[in-house]
């Protein structure tokens, strides 16, 4: 029996994430992301016209054409959360395979979602829901699990796929954070089993491990705390204060809206995206908006909420979609005199993000700081901390799994190549025991 590691995206930039393992005759597909990077897509982008070959082409999503090449049935399509990196190629892709999709409850909303706004092709693959913690037989030799892990999105699992071969696993994205509220902390038992039992590859997120000045991904605790700080001065004073986060990043979410439902101001919500996000996580009982919280994404609505505030702006805190700079979000678009807000002197702006280190992103961040800073808004960057693990959390995880290979994905050459210099100091070997891959190659674990 062998185990087969396909690397289908993922294993030349962040994002475009896509792997495929291949057991004898048995295939499991994990994740189906597109690349934001390509054509500058962020979480209000509208793929759904387009069509797959043409993302392919423009390397916006895997190309799995090689899939055809590969002797096995998929016996599923699996999904480690709800990021657009990992679940945005669903609905181009899905429909090749004749194969159930599974993925915990949060992200299979999210995915239906995607596939209901589809335009292009119909996704008729049965979608099953798989709790963290719980397994699920896929075939005779496979049986699934989803481990409790935590990430900067609710309910996000490092599956742990059972072979006779031993345990295969798939941790892409994730953060150890014990301090979250809208998520349970990581099953570290439950790693350390896996690891005693043996676990013959691991396949691991690579985006952080670069970070030598942070050995450890702080927690959401600390953002909460740095926010309290930040947020105190700008809820007391009489102008505007407009304040935008990831639309996904639920947890964060919530924690603005704690601090700031303390304050003599309303709390407006704004964004398609944020909608989309929040809506569904309130729905599931994942996220706990007060009814004096408004949350609107048709554009109607957000120009009458805009209106309403920029008659008032004392009495409102805005949170919006834009952090990237990104020209179609709102905050860009309001910065533009594009919208029914006007940026005044004594205004504040809260960024609870960090840029996506990219050109685009860094041009569109700059045009737009300046743009808010020209009209005389107050400035906070970076008010933020990671959702990926840092070196000394990966060293750990190692640990734990104690895998006989590793292969690090998601990240550019020097990613997973400071992943294989991390190894190394674990005992691993490159070429022997940790493997680098790129797009379309594979790599085979015999008995």
């Amino acid at each position: 029996m062998t185990i087969e590691v396909i690397a289908v995206g993922g294993y030349e930039e962040i994002g475009k994430n896509m792997t495929a393992v291949k057991v004898n005759d048995d295939v499991v597909i994990f994740d189906m992301g597109i690349h934001l990077d390509k054509i500058h897509i962020h979480e209000d982008t509208d793929i759904s016209r387009m069509h797959s070959l043409d993302l392919i082409e423009r390397g916006v999503i895997p190309d799995d054409t090689l899939m055809k090449e590969v002797d096995g049935k998929v016996r599923a399509i699996v999904f480690t959360h709800g990021h657009l990196d990992h679940i945005g190629a669903v609905a181009k892709l899905a429909h090749r395979y004749e194969a159930p999709i599974i993925a915990s409850p949060y992200t299979l909303a999210l995915i239906q979602n995607t596939i209901k706004q589809e335009r292009k092709f119909k996704v008729t693959n049965p979608l099953k829901s798989l709790n963290p913690g719980a397994k699920l037989q896929i075939s005779s030799n496979l049986t699934l699990e989803f481990v409790k892990n935590t990430h900067s999105i609710p309910q996000t699992v490092t599956i742990a796929l059972h072979t006779p071969e031993g345990v295969v696993i798939y941790a892409n994205d994730f953060k150890f954070d014990n301090h979250q509220v809208t998520s349970p902390p990581p099953d570290y038992r439950r790693f350390k089993e896996l690891g005693r039992k043996g676990v013959k590859a691991a396949i691991i997120d690579t985006t952080n491990i670069k970070e030598k000045g942070q050995p450890r991904t702080y927690s959401e605790r600390i953002a909460k705390d740095l926010l309290k700080d930040v947020m105190k001065q700008p809820l007391e004073e009489k102008g505007g204060l407009i304040m935008t986060t990831f639309s996904s990043h639920i947890e964060r979410i919530n924690a603005i809206v704690k601090i700031a439902e303390r304050s003599r101001r309303k709390i407006m919500i704004l964004g398609r995206s944020m909608e989309r996000y929040s809506s569904l996580a309130e729905s599931m009982g994942i996220l706990n908006i007060p009814k004096s919280v408004n949350i609107y994404g048709n554009s109607k609505a957000i120009n009458k909420a805009l209106a309403r505030a920029n008659e008032n702006r004392s009495k409102y805190l805005l949170l919006v979609t834009g952090h990237q700079g990104e020209p179609d979000a709102l905050l860009p678009r309001i910065a533009n005199n594009k919208t029914n807000f006007e940026i005044k002197p004594g205004d504040n702006v809260i960024f609870s993000a960090s840029t996506i280190p990219n050109p685009i992103n860094k041009a569109n961040r700059d045009i737009l700081e300046r743009r808010l800073k020209s009209k005389g808004a107050r400035i906070f960057t970076n008010i933020h901390v990671s959702g990926h693990a840092g070196p000394e959390d990966h060293r750990d995880f190692i640990r734990m799994l104690q895998p006989k290979h590793l292969v690090p994905a998601h990240g550019d050459i020097t990613m997973l190549s400071a992943y294989v210099e991390l190894a190394e100091e674990e005992g691993y070997v490159l070429g022997n025991d940790v493997h680098i891959l790129r797009n379309g190659q594979a790599q085979v674990f015999k008995r």
